[in-house]
């Protein structure tokens, strides 16, 4: 499983949780704690808003801890909203475009966990993609597939969250209808650069850990705490998601559909 971090409050240098804190994101991709695997080594990535609508996008194979480019990008680019992902790949090929996060016009997604059986329902679930946001797919990872059936989704009115349990129920029916027994699991992040959700579900109870941090002026959510202190750090209740607005406290909530969406 891979390891995330998103950040949205006053503007910080994306060193200070990417590299440099003292259990930080790339740390946690040599040695990471509550994860099935302590390395996350097939690539990286970091997407932040800037003066732009639209994010800004550094992705790479070689893994973090290695990548000296990273450590200068972090230390020079500042931003009040980011996303940083380590990636430890789950049977799809380690290329750049599959390294998360994904950006599509204002939105950025990234995830950790899987579809289970995937290879088995890739052409119906890439078939349900409307042509505009199919010939936008850049990789070939469930994940990016998740996150533009997402957005078919808000395209068509829904709030996020609706999005996503509309997306996690028809990809649920498409596993059952081909007997697929491994999980489901959707532990993620989906922004439109002003209201960041993150949601922690999985079909079998067991989804990967997330985090969130409330401080003056800002909120970090992650996969597991940034610094060893870990006491300021609360866990997202399995079958929740959490909503961060601007200047407003994180809003913790049971996602209403997760039942349905991700049943067995």
């Amino acid at each position: 499983m891979c390891r995330f971090l998103a950040y949205l409050g006053d503007p910080i240098f994306l060193e200070t949780l990417v590299c440099a804190s003292e259990h930080s994101l790339v740390h946690q991709s040599l040695h990471a704690a509550e994860c099935k695997t302590a390395t996350n080594g097939d690539g990286f990535g970091i997407g932040w808003y800037g003066e732009r609508e639209t994010p800004g996008l550094f992705r790479d194979l070689r893994p973090a801890w290695s990548d000296e480019n990273l450590r200068s990008v972090c230390t020079q680019v500042r931003s009040g909203h980011f996303f940083a992902h380590v990636r430890a790949a789950t049977g799809t090929v380690t290329s750049r475009a599959n390294c998360h996060p994904f950006a599509y016009d204002r939105w950025m997604f990234m995830h950790n966990g899987q579809i289970g059986g995937y290879p088995r329902i890739k052409r119906r679930l890439e078939q349900a993609l409307p042509d505009a946001l199919y010939h936008a797919r850049q990789g070939t990872t469930d994940s990016e597939v998740l996150f533009l059936l997402i957005l078919a989704e808000v395209e068509k009115g829904s709030t996020p969250p609706e999005a996503v349990a509309t997306t996690l129920g028809f990809t649920k029916a498409l596993m059952r209808e081909a007997d697929i027994d491994e999980p489901l699991r959707f532990t993620a992040a989906l922004t439109n650069g002003e209201t960041m959700y993150c949601f922690r579900l999985a079909c079998d109870d067991r989804p990967a850990s997330l985090y969130f941090n409330q401080r003056p002026g800002a909120v970090t959510v992650a996969s597991g705490p940034v610094d060893r202190g870990g006491a300021h750090w609360q866990a997202v209740p399995r079958g929740s998601y959490i909503t961060v607005r601007r200047g407003a406290a994180p809003a913790v909530a049971p996602f209403p559909w997760a039942a349905e969406a991700v049943a067995a």
